[in-house]
């Protein structure tokens, strides 16, 4: 007779059990953890348009020698005192122009393989003007010119106060 007992109570417990089990996740036991936070989104805008920076074509030396030596150093000062002051954009293009001029700019190796391309260049600038962090934020998909133009970059100096803190910067390389 025990043993009947046993398994009625057995399966009393059981049933009373699968009858309560739907409504335990209502009876609040304890504090809940908070929900957790929304992930968190990011993205990168993209700046203002930045016209692409790349060297006007250049006439001749021949043609250019004389016309330089014709003026006379006074008439070039007084014309630097009736320009307007220098933006930023025009002074990154002087400063690639000079390195240009000097063969520092277009990699011969380059020139002589017919690589072309642009290269979006992430500048910060510090408050002095000058370039504290340079990288490529989109190749041309040429390692030597991409190198070129972090180097071009990297060597500017004191640019105006109108230049932003960080900008992109396309550097174009086109062969004439």
């Amino acid at each position: 007779m025990t043993r009947i007992d046993y398994r009625l109570f057995a399966a009393l417990a059981l049933s009373l059990l699968l009858h309560i089990l739907p409504l335990l996740p209502a009876i609040d036991f304890g504090p809940k953890p908070p929900p957790s936070p929304p992930p968190m989104n990011a993205e990168l805008r993209t700046p203002a348009a930045t016209p692409p920076l790349s060297l006007p074509e250049q006439p001749k030396p021949n043609s250019e020698a004389p016309t330089r030596e014709a003026k006379p150093p006074a008439k070039s000062s007084n014309k630097a005192a009736n320009l307007p002051a220098k933006t930023w954009p025009q002074a990154v293009r002087e400063h690639l122009k000079k390195l240009d001029q000097a063969g520092q700019f277009y990699p011969p190796e380059a020139i002589a393989r017919g690589l072309e391309g642009e290269v979006q260049i992430l500048l910060i600038i510090d408050e002095a003007g000058k370039v504290s962090a340079a990288r490529v934020e989109q190749g041309s998909g040429h390692p030597l010119l991409d190198e070129a133009a972090l180097r071009a970059v990297r060597s500017l100096q004191s640019l105006p106060a109108d230049a932003p803190r960080q900008v992109v910067l396309p550097v174009r390389f086109r062969l004439r």
